[in-house]
């Protein structure tokens, strides 16, 4: 611990009974100055916070997302500065690092207990926030339904809200798809990874794949189908978006998101949550994959592609449908349904914020979540906005901070007041004058994932 950090803990320490009235500490000389806090949980994980001198009374609770389970407070430096300066404090922790980076089954746990073991430093703060980016949505979506009495909202960015086993089925269409028509007659593992090696050579051979098809029209038009199965946007980072009906246009786009490694990250979040889950938690036996592009918002161009291509759709479609074979381990369905779902209610109010052409979590998942929460009659507690911008947590730290502010709106007011419509997000994040912003009006399609019934038995 610093000089300048030991003062600051040690007077939060003496003036912890008064914290719920004058958070931290009263004014002092430097009003940017910021206290850094760590420590270690129970299972291991490690947790930081940063409390500013100036503590505004409110501590947000920030989930990371997936990748290395470091301990995390906000979702890029950024978004911190300011936050800080703001007078926000912040805390996060890593999850368990023993374990898979699908950190779920620790995730949510330590994330309450990295609350219980900062506000024993700080003392009790007038208001607690939940905020989680991409995986860590999920887990703050999981903080929002369970919460109630420890937290007082949650902020969710880019969530990956409709759970891990939706997840990996609507990749495991795209992945199979790839194999079955673009690798016919090879052996493509697909799911039960013995190793982040096995997964990586399986994601070479799918993109090898994908980009020798981009050369034929034939080629381009199976690449539409796979990408329609998988969610893809076909509005990709750096291009202009291709018009409604350039259909040639929108699978140049999807494709680029192929090209840039999408398969990759995908295959290698499945080996790491079939090493959290036990097991394979996705199956395609029984899909019937005519009716799963049916309900695709990108089947008229799929369609189109296909004609233009000389190819028979009905004939794919069949040989997917007939050809599928994976079935799911039991026990693994059951532990993903445990820790990797979300939506079956919610505590306190949530706010979702999601861009509208997310690679790697489609904004389709606010659609399948949003239904769940009202089918659990919590919809009054849920509001979702949208941000016109291509990529995965694409968000500029004004679109951050002003969902953040709509969210304490409605927290202290017990009303959102209409803080979480698109204008009046744009209008707060433009006031902050700090990096623009794109809320925009939006309504995002069905989810095409074709699996709401329990996952057929196992073949023996």
């Amino acid at each position: 611990m610093s000089a300048r950090t030991r003062p600051r803990v040690a007077l939060a320490a003496l003036a912890s009974v008064a914290l719920a009235v004058l958070p931290w500490s009263a004014a002092r000389a430097d009003p940017t100055a910021t206290a850094h806090l760590t420590g270690t949980l129970a299972d291991g994980a490690t947790w930081i916070a940063d409390v500013p001198d100036r503590w505004n009374g409110t501590l947000l609770l920030f989930s990371h997302g997936f990748g290395p389970t470091v301990a995390q407070d906000a979702p890029s430096d950024a978004v911190r500065t300011e936050l800080l300066s703001e007078g926000y404090a912040m805390a996060g922790s890593s999850y368990d690092p023993h374990g898979s980076m699908w950190a779920l089954n620790s995730a949510e746990l330590d994330q309450f207990a990295t609350l219980d073991a900062v506000t024993a430093k700080i003392g009790t703060p007038r208001r607690t926030l939940a905020v989680g980016q991409s995986m860590g949505g999920l887990v703050n979506a999981q903080i929002a339904r369970d919460g109630a009495g420890r937290v007082d909202g949650a902020l969710g960015l880019c969530g990956l809200v409709a759970g891990g086993t939706d997840l990996d089925n609507y990749q495991l269409d795209a992945e199979y798809t790839i194999a079955r028509l673009l690798l016919p007659g090879q052996d493509v593992d697909l799911v039960r990874f013995g190793s982040a090696d096995d997964a990586a050579a399986t994601a070479g051979k799918l993109t090898d794949a994908v980009t020798a098809a981009q050369a034929t029209p034939r080629g381009r038009a199976r690449i539409a189908l796979a990408a329609a199965f998988l969610n893809l946007p076909a509005w990709a980072p750096g291009r202009d978006r291709p018009a409604p009906a350039d259909w040639a246009g929108q699978e140049e786009q999807q494709y680029t998101w192929f090209a840039q490694g999408i398969l990759s990250f995908v295959e290698g979040g499945r080996f790491a949550m079939e090493q959290s889950v036990g097991g394979n938690n996705s199956w395609n036996r029984g899909v019937d994959y005519a009716r799963l592009l049916a309900g695709s918002a990108h089947a008229p161009q799929v369609r189109a592609l296909y004609r233009t291509a000389g190819l028979d759709l009905r004939a794919d479609l069949t040989s997917l449908t007939r050809g599928a074979p994976i079935t799911a381990d039991p026990a693994a369905v059951r532990t993903a349904r445990r820790t990797s779902s979300a939506g079956q209610g919610l505590g306190v109010p949530l706010l979702d914020v999601h861009t509208i052409a997310d690679n790697l979590v489609p904004v389709e998942q606010e659609r399948r979540f949003g239904d769940r929460v009202r089918t659990a009659g919590d919809g009054a507690l849920l509001r979702q906005a949208y941000v016109e911008r291509q990529g995965h947590c694409a968000f500029t730290t004004a679109e951050t901070v002003a969902a953040l502010h709509a969210l304490e709106h409605r927290v202290v007011t017990g009303h959102w007041d209409g803080a979480a419509t698109p204008a009046a997000l744009q209008r707060s994040a433009t006031a902050l004058g700090l990096d623009g912003a794109a809320y925009a009006p939006y309504r995002p399609a069905r989810l095409t994932v074709g699996r709401d019934r329990p996952a057929p038995p196992a073949r023996h």
